[in-house]
Formats: C-alpha cells, structure tokens, sequence
C-alpha cells in the first residue's frame, strides 16, 4: 500500500498528494489537507450504494401522491464554480453592506479582496475565491446539484458545512454555567484533539482525530424552501460521517450535532432523528445525533438522568397550533363568476 509523501494545496478545489513511487494524486485541497506525510489509507466502504451519488427527490401533493420530481446529485463541493455557487447562496442569508462572506485573491497582484460578488481588481488581475467567511480550513462543503433543471434553474440548490467539533462547550442552567458539558455526556476523547485554529493551519489539521463531527451550516437556495432540501442534506451528511468519518476521516464517527438557533423555529433537524440536550451558554440549542449504538446509549442516559434534560425529554420544537384535519377531496367552485378587463 503506497504510502504519503507530501502534500500541496492550492486551493479549496485544487490540491495534490505526492505518493511513494514518485505518484502524484490530484485532487480537492479539501480532501487532500487531511493525509498526513508518513501515512498509509485506504478506502473500505461498507454501503455497495454510493452515499454521495445521484438521488431523486419526489414532492408530494396536500391531496397525496406525486406532484413533481428532482433529479439531484449530492457531493462534496470540488470545483472553483462549486465554491463560487456557495458564495452566492451565502448572499441570501448573510450578506450586506456590512458583512461580507467571501475573501478574493487577486492573481496578479496577491491583494485579498473582500466581496460578497466575485470583484474586479484595481490592476486588472483575475480574483479567486480565497474563502467563505465564518469557515475554517478543518470545513468541508457539501453541495446538492440539480442535475436535470431548466436554463433559468440554478444549478446548486443548497449547501451544508461539516466541520470538527468545537474546542469547548459549556451550557447555561438556571443556576449559572455548568463548563465542559460534552464531556459529563459522552467521553472526552470523542471531542479532543481537535482544530483549534492557529497560524499554522497545516498542523493544526494534522492533530485533529475526534469521533464526532458538527453542522455548521446548512443552506437552501430561498426559491426551493419547503421542499424537503435541508433535511436531505442533513441526512447525506450523516451517512457521509457515517461511513467516511468525514470531515476528517481518520476515525470512526459516533456523533454528529449541530448548534442552531433556527432549530427553535423550524424542526427539520427533530425531523430527521436529532435530540436536543442543552443551551449553550450563550443561549443557542444544541441538538446530537448518534450514529452508533454506543452513542445512544450515552444520550439516553442523560436524558433519563439530567433534570433538566428530563424535564424537556430531547424535544426543542414545540408547534404553537394543533392539527389540522386535512381536505378529504379537491375544492369545487359553484356559482362562482370571474370578470376581466384590462386598460392600455
């Protein structure tokens, strides 16, 4: 089995491993800041399906059955044009006058440009997209591609950000704050080493060997909500942990969580099987999933054990209305008029 000689990233989409052999593997500088010099990997997937792969997403009528259908890949983001499309969703949510959500480099003159479109610089160089505000190098993208649309669909519909663990976390009871709650939960080593950030990012990466991953950011493009696309990737992605113990894969994963104000207004993470434990101490809900057998058997406990996890019994969302009986057939119209006139 070759083993890892080096490795060079160029950028977020461009990066090479240098094997013993004198073999060059080109890849994502994602993926390729993750092997260590020095190491031996190989690849064994339990799943004969790809998880990352081409899916089809069928919306359902209120009245039931089939309304329509998306045909869908979902990947890990690899090309330039990917990260430029993750730019652009970031600008529906976050961006404004005063913030921005990506970094550009100038090819010419090196300058790092700040925009929330892709700029032009004052020496008349080509910008490159250096990297999307909020992330880190330990991030990884994963993007859902529209593979059959019409010219004027966009061809990324959504994103979600996977990334280590935070280095602390603590949360806030009514009595203060309880420091270090991950680790009262679930073993310490789960969460620890991991990216801590420092100027050099290369062996900050090179420490990072945790059994849990974290939700950063999931977004959908504003003209596909309601459509199911969140809890989609949501549910890629843990079986993308699952199974390649991504983001960093160097370890199997028992845990994925996520830290989501959204979460108190919108359920689709409870939708798809997470548990809510706690507050942060800076008030945001923190929701897990566990992926192993072992994992829920940690989460469990705390709920049965936690007083305060007891009282809310993993469950953030709660709906302000009851059901509502759904319609039993179409609305018929009788008697009705419609008239129509226009002036010019």
């Amino acid at each position: 089995m070759p083993r890892v000689l080096g490795r060079r990233v160029y950028w977020r989409w461009y990066g090479e491993v240098l094997l013993s052999g004198g073999v060059f593997l080109r890849m994502s500088g994602d993926a390729a800041k993750w092997l260590r010099p020095g190491e031996r990997v190989r690849l064994r997937t339990e799943l004969k399906k790809p998880v990352l792969g081409f899916l089809e997403h069928v919306r359902e009528s209120p009245l039931g059955g089939e309304a329509y259908r998306y045909r869908l890949k979902a990947r890990e983001a690899t090309y330039e044009g990917d990260f430029e499309a993750i730019a652009e969703l970031e600008q529906f949510h976050y961006a404004s006058e005063k913030e921005v959500v990506a970094l550009w480099v100038c090819t010419r003159c090196h300058k790092t440009l700040p925009a929330n479109a892709k700029p032009l610089c004052d020496c008349g160089g080509e910008a490159r997209l250096k990297e999307i505000r909020g992330s880190t190098p330990a991030s990884r993208f994963l993007v859902l591609e529209l593979v059959e649309r019409l010219p004027f669909e966009p061809r990324i519909l959504g994103y979600l950000r996977l990334d280590p663990p935070i280095p602390r976390m603590h949360r806030r009871t009514p009595e203060g704050v309880e420091r270090d709650i991950r680790e009262r939960i679930f073993p310490r080593d789960w969460f620890h080493p991991t990216y801590e950030g420092g100027a050099d990012w290369e062996k900050a990466l090179d420490r990072v060997e945790t059994a849990a991953a974290r939700i950063a950011r999931v977004v959908v493009h504003p003209d596909y909500r309601s459509e199911g696309f969140g809890a989609l990737l949501v549910r890629v992605a843990l079986e993308w942990a699952r199974e390649r113990g991504a983001p960093e894969g160097r370890r199997e994963k028992h845990l994925v969580y996520t830290i989501a104000q959204m979460a108190r207004y919108h359920p689709f993470f409870e939708k798809v099987g997470f548990r809510y434990l706690f507050d942060t101490a800076s008030g945001r809900p923190v929701l897990f999933y566990p992926l192993t057998e072992e994992a829920e058997a940690y989460l469990e406990r705390f709920l049965q054990e936690d007083p305060y996890a007891r009282a809310h019994g993993g469950r953030l969302f709660r709906p302000r209305f009851g059901r509502v009986p759904g319609l039993k057939g179409p609305i018929r119209l009788a008697g009705v008029h419609k008239a129509y006139r226009s002036h010019l």
